[in-house]
């Protein structure tokens, strides 16, 4: 892992990586539980041709957004909307970041799109996003939901559609349903969880995507069976007990083994319970930021990116969990890395 490379555009994480207007805009939400797989899908989208002249407000639970500048390359332009998410604050929010972004193009202040994309918190209910438009006559003159896709993870989605009222809303509620990670799971998850979605929606269609990989039609085109579905929902706004969010960050340079060590115990004690780790890391002997990312025991590979968002040397993690305290995981990354300082004998 840590072996150099004689390629100038590798580090010791491998390659580092990038990133007509109509009557009324066309908006796609992207909705998905924690982990699912929302960000990268998107980034890949945002890179097509049908992804160009895309606007992007993304909504995160946690004290600091990550997914909003691992898109910002990306979009025309990217909108991170406050802490919380969308089913839980205010709907002025929203609906606030969208006048403002028609208002900014008009003025030429933004780059010019003709389309939006709403990335929301993996812990939302869709439905009060669809209720704004549907209630909303100003916002519905200006905006339509083409799309409403949820994203659900192979490996753990069927878990979460048992476990979780979020999870199960935001199945319910799409037009199409996107299966990731296929190709980390078996057979027989992936014929289960098709099995189960399909019993909850049985109306979507549903489509796999690998690494981010799907027809990027499918963001934008609606399908005549959904053109009625979004005519109006009852809002639930609250969250399974016990989900937490909080941020580890620190502006000095993390030695990597650190880090990593840290996160395999934390992993094996409490790996349930981590429902989604992701940030970008200042890791010693490196360029760029380093994107890492935990979905309960999946641990998925670091990958280094040419340059840091705005030049925010910084690292910048966010933890979302299931009745693990915030103290409890720094006095455990203390631990570690004061064994790491200690002399050998």
């Amino acid at each position: 892992m840590n072996a150099p490379f004689s390629s100038p555009a590798a580090g010791q994480f491998g390659r580092r990586q990038r990133r007509e207007r109509g009557p009324r805009i066309p908006v796609t939400i992207v909705t998905g539980f924690l982990g699912a797989g929302k960000t990268t899908l998107l980034r890949r989208f945002l890179t097509t041709q049908e992804g160009h002249g895309t606007a992007v407000i993304v909504n995160e639970f946690g004290a600091v957004g990550i997914d909003d500048k691992l898109l910002r390359s990306s979009a025309d332009e990217t909108v991170l909307l406050g802490n919380g998410c969308l089913c839980c604050n205010t709907r002025s929010d929203l609906q606030n970041a969208l006048r403002r972004l028609v208002a900014e193009r008009e003025r030429g202040q933004v780059p010019d799109f003709h389309r939006i994309v709403i990335e929301t918190s993996g812990l939302a209910d869709p439905s009060p996003i669809l209720q704004t438009f549907a209630t909303d006559r100003a916002l519905g003159s200006e905006f339509h939901v083409e799309v409403v896709a949820t994203v659900v993870d192979a490996m753990n989605g069927l878990a979460a559609l048992e476990q979780l009222a979020e999870a199960r809303k935001q199945a319910i509620l799409a037009d199409r349903l996107i299966v990731t990670k296929t190709d980390l799971a078996d057979a027989s998850m992936t014929a289960a969880l098709t099995a189960k979605l399909r019993e909850l929606n049985p109306h979507a269609s549903i489509e796999v995507a690998i690494d981010g990989v799907l027809d990027p039609r499918l963001l934008v085109e609606s399908n005549a069976a959904s053109q009625n579905q979004h005519q109006g929902f009852v809002a639930e706004a609250a969250h399974s007990d016990g989900i937490s969010s909080f941020v580890m960050g620190d502006t000095a340079p993390v030695a990597w083994n650190v880090f990593a060590r840290a996160m395999e115990t934390l992993i094996a004690l409490r790996g349930t319970d981590l429902l989604r780790v992701k940030g970008l890391l200042n890791v010693e002997g490196c360029r760029g930021p380093i994107v890492v990312q935990f979905v309960q025991h999946l641990a998925h590979p670091p990958v280094e990116l040419e340059n840091w968002p705005h030049n925010e040397r910084a690292s910048r993690v966010v933890f979302i969990t299931r009745h693990i305290g915030e103290q409890s995981v720094r006095d455990l990354f203390a631990a570690v890395q004061g064994l790491a300082s200690e002399p050998l004998r």
